[in-house]
């Protein structure tokens, strides 16, 4: 799965702790979803979402192969 997560935080100049802060998660969580070795949680992802107002599928990019 890949991610614009970085990309976003960049746009908002946002840094991965107060990403962490409203994504109610930790910052080591934010570092591994951006380094693609983790998935997160629907759950998480729809926070993630909401905080940049963007739908899902257009910050977790499923390739059709995984």
């Amino acid at each position: 799965m890949k991610t614009r997560l970085k990309e976003l935080r960049a746009r908002e100049g946002m840094n991965q702790t107060q990403l962490a802060k409203l994504a109610r998660i930790s910052r080591q969580t934010v570092s591994l979803i951006e380094r693609e070795e983790f998935i997160p949680s629907l759950l998480i992802a729809v926070r993630i979402a909401r905080i940049f107002n963007e739908p899902i599928e257009q910050i977790f990019l499923f390739e059709e192969d995984e």
